[in-house]
């Protein structure tokens, strides 16, 4: 199952070997980056890499002291008396263990049943998939009164920022940044929530931007009351159940809370609390809670800021947050993280959407076999796509609809290849894009939008993307010569010395 709070969350992995206290003095300015950057980049307790490929961060000279990937819980943190967390989420097992699963796919196997379209044939799966929809409406989130842990300590007048142990990640970030949040938001006419994750650049003791993009739902709720004239209440919690950061990145359809998702993984409603000075609720488990309003009409200049692509984002004008309250429990701990070049702990965010919404992904686009979202990439780069070719240009049709599929809208290079080929095999999906693709017949170069965070587009959130088709080709696709076969032994070979390997003296 997994952990109501971060607390215990820490424990278990602690547990497990999967925690490392660091109990000397810590500057929040650089130094956690560092090490935590060279920590996520080292192999795990088992000695594996996080990618099948080699380390992305070629530091090897300056790794003198080896370091396995595990969590780090610094507790001295210079200038603040609060602990800090990070690398929580840095590998696919400690992951795996707060969202309660033993892997992604039986997750994802548990999704795909209660969004399966079709209405069971039997009695009995009827009563089951009635019983399964019944348990999901009752775990969206419920409000609770009475004494709340993450309201604690109350602080209004008194409330600064820098009491907690806020980082600078890289040198040429603007400044110090919160990155583990979950920022709850309200429609103002609607009330639907939101749940989303968004990066925050503290400026002074009680006042923040808010960076979020305009597609987030965070951003649409600010911008319906900008329009009427309203400040936008809006809280930024850290911590709470072990659930609740990768619910905040899930892409769920606009308008569903990120609280019912998180009920879901969690097999319980999540319950939230009222703030103390608006009006928003929030997970009473949480460690802190910073309230708050966005201004309607200021923005500052945030940024730059390194980012998960491996560069700076640009700094750009984002709407000012004054906050009027910081609550927590008595002896909280502040969860943080960084991003840069991969794999960092946004990689396994990334990783668990990729195989989690698998089968709602298979809804929508019925053609997808499997699909990699490969490291290099940076999830919005490239995507590899396998599929059981039909007829001639179906890789260009998939292509297409991956394009108009939601997030995916956003990616940049899509290869299509067989259903034979390895989509997890780097090596694999590379030998067949060599060795099947002619440029000029079987790539597709079209427009559209972007990630923002795309600095090669030629403008901000639009440009072009390239497909290539590196499956087998058909009469009517352009070739007029016949296709070779693919060399490959035959299964009864592969039997017959599969079980006389040891006879060989292997």
């Amino acid at each position: 199952m997994p952990f109501d709070t971060l607390t215990e969350l820490l424990a278990a992995l602690e547990k497990r070997g999967e925690l490392r206290r660091v109990s000397v003095p810590v500057d929040p300015h650089l130094e956690i980056t560092e090490i935590a950057d060279r920590v996520s980049k080292a192999p795990t307790r088992s000695g594996q890499y996080p990618s099948a490929v080699a380390p992305f961060d070629a530091r090897a000279p300056r790794h003198s002291t080896p370091a396995i990937n595990q969590a780090l819980l610094f507790e001295k943190v210079i200038g603040s008396d609060v602990p800090l967390a990070i690398n929580i989420f840095g590998s696919a097992e400690r992951l795996q263990l707060a969202l309660g699963c033993e892997n992604f796919e039986a997750l994802a196997e548990k999704i795909s049943e209660l969004t399966q379209p079709v209405v069971p044939g039997t009695m009995m799966g009827k009563i089951k998939k009635g019983i399964d929809l019944l348990k999901l409406s009752s775990l969206g989130p419920r409000v609770v009164g009475g004494a709340a842990p993450c309201q604690q300590v109350v602080k209004t007048d008194d409330a600064n920022l820098f009491d907690l142990p806020i980082i600078q990640c890289w040198p040429n970030d603007g400044g110090r940044y919160i990155t583990m949040a979950q920022i709850v938001t309200k429609h103002p006419e609607t009330n639907v929530r939101n749940l989303g994750m968004y990066r925050v650049q503290v400026f002074d003791r009680k006042l923040t931007a808010m960076h979020w993009h305009m597609h987030h739902d965070g951003a649409r709720h600010f911008r319906a009351w900008a329009k009427a004239g309203r400040p936008c209440p809006l809280a930024i919690t850290l911590g709470g159940e072990s659930v609740l950061p990768y619910a905040a990145t899930a892409p769920l359809p606009p308008g569903i809370d990120e609280h019912v998702f998180a009920g879901f993984l969690m097999g319980r409603a999540i319950e939230l609390v009222p703030c103390k000075t608006i009006p928003l609720e929030v997970p009473a488990n949480c460690e802190i809670v910073i309230e708050g309003f966005v201004d309607p009409e200021k923005t500052i200049l945030e940024g730059p800021f390194g980012d998960h692509t491996g560069f700076y984002s640009l700094a750009d004008q984002y709407p000012v947050f004054n906050v009027t309250a910081i609550t927590h429990r008595k002896n909280p701990i502040y969860p943080t993280t960084i991003v840069g070049k991969p794999p960092q702990e946004d990689y396994y965010f990334g990783k668990a959407t990729e195989r989690i919404f698998l089968p709602l992904l298979k809804i929508l686009i019925p053609d997808i076999i499997d699909y990699e979202l490969p490291m290099f990439g940076v999830f919005h780069n490239c995507a590899f796509i396998k599929i059981q070719k039909q007829y001639p240009y179906h890789a260009r049709k998939v292509m297409h609809a991956v394009w108009g599929a939601g997030q995916m809208a956003w990616t940049k290079m899509i290869v299509v290849v067989d259903e034979h080929v390895d989509v997890h095999d780097l090596d694999d999906v590379l030998f067949h894009l060599a060795a099947n693709v002619d440029p000029r017949r079987d790539t597709v170069i079209t427009e559209g939008p972007l990630d923002i965070l795309d600095h090669a587009a030629p403008a901000m959130g639009a440009g072009s993307k390239l497909g290539i088709d590196a499956t087998r080709k058909w009469p009517g696709e352009g070739t007029v010569r016949q296709w070779p076969e693919e060399i490959a032994m035959d299964s009864a070979t592969v039997a017959r010395v599969t079980g006389r390997w040891r006879e060989y003296g292997f």
